[in-house]
């Protein structure tokens, strides 16, 4: 034991330094001067060279070494640990340390360009950028893939998001999806067409938007106020969360004539945040410690947004609290108009602020371009075609200009390939633990109609939190609910929710 103990001692200090590196990341994207730009470039830079040098350090793996040879006195959790720590050492140990730096750099400015030419509606701007992120980004993915044995470049990238994951299963999974909810969107457009949705327009003040965002969160038991609090809500451009175990912050962007999309946003993210705060304690500063996968946090985000905050129950119950933060904004509205306003399916040009049906289609859209982009079959150049070309066939809207299309997201820019296929695997994780929470938990929901989200929360901390990284996102769904991961429960989810939501 002596060996692996000595792995925790250094496990601990890596992770305290990432997270360090994280609030440094959130300051980047939320308080940082313009003029910090380049500074901070080298700040992260260098950060990440000294992770990547603790991570990689020799001692560690004679460490792990030693552990191994120890591993009859190690625990099923131990050894589990151990497993992650060395799959991680070896691929690492394989990367220059001058190219975590270089990517490091690339993405700090490459993001601050992007934001740049979103505004601009100015792809070329970001084009060049891009181009240099990608490149470092295949050099990267390409020593992982020899690491780990994966012939597949893509599937390298997919696997660092979805551990195991693999295109081929991705692909069967999004073209079952893809079949289905082609079809669906369209009878739900159909059958909300005559939805009266522009109440929701009104303005409300930003500081009126606080108020709500705070009490929204504390109802699904994300505290920003107390002297107990570990999160914090702040503004920027693109929303996001950021943080680890007790200090773990979201991010928002008020729009005054837009109130629903605070909402979901607020939602979403404090989603992401109690899936990190509520992860196993017992294995803090532990590489088991971690989630599960990217898709498994988004279940969780999606989870909160979606299947507690759209939902029916939910709407009836907030939507009184809603009028009395707003100073009557919503009289006169039923819950049952609000929940079908709050609920209208619309095929739409931004991702964030899809509806629910459609969402999974925006993600299948950034899939298939990343997997062409990577298998050579599209160009850089390309890019802002074949998103437009995309968005025609699967949504039937054009693309209007740039910014309300391949620019819309931060992902490329940072160099997160791989990472979309997440969003919708969240989506059918998501189906696979409603069908178990209805099982388990039959009244979950009518709880939820009273302003009670713990029994539903509490579900998920007992049978998703806390495994963290126990097992790999498919052996999780497995362990939980007995079957195998299909896009069967979450579609039929979505049949069940709006065809009585629209009586169709």
């Amino acid at each position: 034991m002596e060996a692996y103990n000595k792995i925790l001692e250094r496990s601990k200090e890596l992770f305290i330094l990432q997270s360090a590196t994280g609030i440094i990341n959130w300051d980047l994207e939320t308080n940082m001067p313009p003029r910090g730009l380049m500074l901070r470039s080298e700040q992260l830079s260098l950060l990440r060279k000294l992770t990547h040098r603790m991570a990689t350090d020799p001692q560690v793996g004679e460490l792990i070494t030693k552990a191994e040879r120890e591993s009859d006195s190690l625990s099923e959790e131990q050894k589990r640990n151990l497993y992650l720590t060395k799959r991680e050492y070896d691929a690492l140990t394989q990367v220059p340390e001058e190219l975590v730096g270089q990517m490091a750099k690339q993405r700090t400015i490459a993001i601050e360009t992007w934001k740049k030419a979103k505004a601009a509606n100015n792809w070329k701007m970001f084009e060049p950028e891009l181009e240099k992120m990608i490149d470092l980004s295949r050099q990267y993915s390409t020593i992982l893939a020899e690491v780990r044995e994966i012939p597949n470049l893509y599937d390298a990238m997919l696997d660092q998001f979805e551990r195991g994951m693999r295109a081929v299963q991705v692909s069967k999974i999004f073209g079952e999806l893809r079949d289905k909810l082609v079809p669906l969107a369209t009878k739900c457009a159909e059958a909300s067409t005559n939805i009266d949705t522009s109440y929701l327009d009104k303005i409300v003040p930003v500081d009126t938007q606080r108020k709500i965002a705070i009490d929204l969160s504390s109802i699904i038991g994300y505290d920003t106020v107390t002297d107990k609090a570990g999160g914090r809500i702040d503004e920027v451009e693109h929303p996001f969360t950021s943080g680890y175990y007790d200090d773990v912050r979201i991010t928002v962007k008020y729009h005054e004539d837009n109130v629903s999309s605070m909402i979901y946003a607020i939602l979403h993210e404090a989603g992401h945040a109690l899936y990190e705060q509520n992860l196993n304690q017992d294995w803090k500063y532990q590489t088991i410690g971690q989630a599960a996968s990217y898709g498994i946090h988004e279940s969780q985000s999606r989870f909160i947004e979606n299947n507690i905050g759209r939902s029916s129950e939910f709407i009836n119950f907030y939507l009184p609290k809603l009028n009395e933060l707003t100073g009557g904004l919503y009289s006169g509205i039923s819950s049952n108009d609000f929940a079908k306003a709050m609920n209208l399916v619309e095929p739409s040009l931004i991702r964030i602020e899809a509806d629910e049906v459609t969402y999974s289609l925006h993600i299948i859209i950034r899939y298939e371009i990343e997997r062409d982009l990577f298998t050579d079959k599209i160009s850089i150049s390309e890019l802002p075609h074949v998103w437009n070309e995309r968005y025609e066939e699967y949504l039937g809207i054009k693309v209007p200009d740039d910014t309300n299309g391949v620019l819309q997201d931060t992902h490329w820019g940072a160099g997160y390939f791989g990472y979309f296929p997440s969003y919708a695997m969240g989506n059918v994780y998501d189906g696979m633990w409603i069908e178990k929470l209805a099982k388990d938990v039959p009244n979950w929901l009518d709880e939820v109609g009273r302003g009670n989200t713990v029994p539903a929360i509490d579900w998920m901390k007992k049978n998703v939190h806390y495994y963290s990284s126990l097992y790999d996102p498919a052996d999780l769904v497995k362990e939980v609910t007995g079957k195998d991961t299909t896009a069967g429960p979450y579609l039929k989810y979505l049949e069940d929710k709006y065809s009585d939501l629209f009586e169709f």
